[in-house]
């Protein structure tokens, strides 16, 4: 591979948004560090995209830290923290475990990777957290997922303020729910609750949308292509959201 790589590092890289992000940041030219907690689905990712760097780690723990910066192998021109969190019901109904759990996912899985990535950071490197849009549009379902997302609104302010001295940009892409396994899993949940079918439910979740359609996963990795532009860091700080017309409230 090119001495002068840089590279990608994206946790949740076998997930349906990460795969597609593999796929595209490759076809940049760059060089990707494929982080998941699965040895398997890594290895079948590695097979695809010869030159992927796997390395299975899990990202709610400590350990992560060391296995993460250990399967570096040269600067790091981006980091993605995109790993998804459990619907887990309504706020009066979740789990206080699951909440603390999907916390510990999206906000200390950030500062993981982050600690994890520091000394390989560079001027106009970009930190990325995906978090999905019910971390602004509160939803009566997805109590925790909303939560976990809202936090990372905050910590990615305070780590644009913490890197911006080494001109170092941090953003957050919060994309609506896409058309995935996972999606159609939470849907079935909600019909058999509902007394209706899983396509009736895909419908109302569509027409939450001023467009009456899901993100797809292609928007977000393209969003990831436009944060890479030198332009971007005016955009420190900021969160870009890909949610096809969800949120109603303002700012």
């Amino acid at each position: 591979m090119p001495e002068n790589r840089e590279w990608v590092v994206i946790v949740g890289a076998t997930g349906a948004f990460g795969s597609v992000m593999v796929e595209r940041l490759l076809g940049k030219g760059l060089g990707i560090v494929a982080v998941a907690r699965s040895a398997e689905t890594l290895a079948a990712l590695a097979a695809k995209h010869p030159g992927l760097v796997p390395c299975v780690a899990d990202i709610a723990d400590d350990s992560s830290i060391a296995a993460i910066r250990a399967a570096l192998p040269g600067p790091v021109r981006m980091a993605v923290h995109g790993p998804g969190v459990s619907v887990a019901g309504g706020v009066l109904a979740v789990d206080t475990q699951a909440m603390v759990e999907a916390v510990n996912i999206k906000v200390g899985g950030l500062l993981r990777l982050v600690r994890a990535v520091d000394s390989r950071l560079a001027f106009n490197s970009r930190l990325v957290a995906i978090g999905g849009h019910y971390g602004f549009e509160p939803t009566a379902y997805a109590a925790a997922a909303g939560i976990a997302n809202s936090a990372l609104v905050n910590v990615v302010r305070q780590l644009s303020l913490a890197y911006g001295e080494r001109g170092i940009t941090a953003h957050l892409v919060a994309p609506g729910p896409a058309d995935t396994e996972r999606l159609r899993r939470v849907a079935a949940d909600r019909a058999r609750l509902q007394g209706t079918t899983v396509e009736a439910v895909l419908d109302a979740m569509k027409a939450e949308s001023s467009l009456g359609v899901f993100t797809e996963p292609g928007q977000v990795a393209w969003a990831l292509e436009i944060l890479l532009a030198p332009e971007a860091s005016a955009m420190t700080g900021s969160s870009l959201m890909l949610d096809a017309g969800r949120r109603r409230g303002l700012p």
